[in-house]
């Protein structure tokens, strides 16, 4: 079933949202995560999709207790990511509650540590792949790869991943809509289940991205704004549903 996934971004101990990856953007929705953890988990949220940008900046997580405080208050499984380029962060905050750890950076510039991860941890193990006109970046989104989003998901289905999270940059915190164009492709010929992220700003929007073929779908901003109502979303989505599967 179609997943539609609250993001839940922290930056200085706090919930956030960055305008198109860019740090100096970053607008405060609350001080408290667990509390918007929990709430989100109260309107019906699936699963939850946390990322720490001060450890993807930094290169090491720097929110863990916080993201065990989380994991230890939700039912909900956790996705957690930001500054994973080990296999012992990616342990640790596998230990502390996460139920998929997201490796970024990691894809390209740690390749044995990816290699190990994804031997050890094959059903836990999430590539994150975040592009800017259809290109990889990397650290926290501050450095620019050549290296093609759709080449760099194939090599990794190759080498055992399972699923990817493709954010499009240039959308995401944007509220711009999603690229149906690029999720489609990466859908289609990836070989992997996908997961969209990055412009999602209404309904019609996460229909239009179910019916591109992803497995679900991280809204952020939106969410914050008010432009989606996730217990109203999550109803459509379910109405829809069962209505495709008549």
């Amino acid at each position: 079933m179609f997943e539609l996934i609250p993001a839940i971004d922290l930056q200085g101990g706090r919930c956030v949202r960055l305008l198109r990856g860019d740090f100096g953007q970053a607008t405060v929705y609350g001080d408290d995560p667990v509390a918007q953890a929990l709430a989100w988990q109260a309107a019906g949220a699936p699963r939850l999709h946390v990322v720490d940008l001060d450890g993807a900046r930094a290169g090491a997580p720097a929110h863990l207790e916080v993201i065990r405080a989380i994991t230890r208050r939700l039912q909900i499984p956790v996705q957690v990511g930001g500054g994973l380029r080990t296999t012992a962060s990616v342990e640790r905050v596998l230990r502390y509650g996460a139920d998929r750890a997201i490796l970024g950076t990691a894809l390209l510039e740690s390749p044995r540590t990816v290699a190990a991860c994804v031997r050890r941890f094959p059903e836990r193990v999430v590539a994150g792949i975040d592009a800017r006109d259809g290109r990889v970046a990397v650290r926290g989104w501050l450095a620019q790869s050549d290296t093609s989003a759709l080449a760099l998901a194939r090599r990794l289905a190759e080498l055992g991943f399972q699923r990817v999270i493709y954010t499009d940059i240039a959308r995401d915190g944007a509220l711009a809509g999603p690229n149906l164009e690029a999720l489609r492709e990466m859908v289609q010929r990836s070989n992997l289940r996908v997961i969209a992220s990055g412009g999602i700003r209404s309904v019609a929007d996460l229909l239009a991205v179910r019916d591109a073929g992803a497995e679900g779908a991280i809204v952020g901003r939106a969410l914050y704004t008010g432009d989606v109502a996730l217990g109203e979303a999550l109803a459509v989505l379910r109405e829809k549903e069962v209505t495709h599967a008549r």
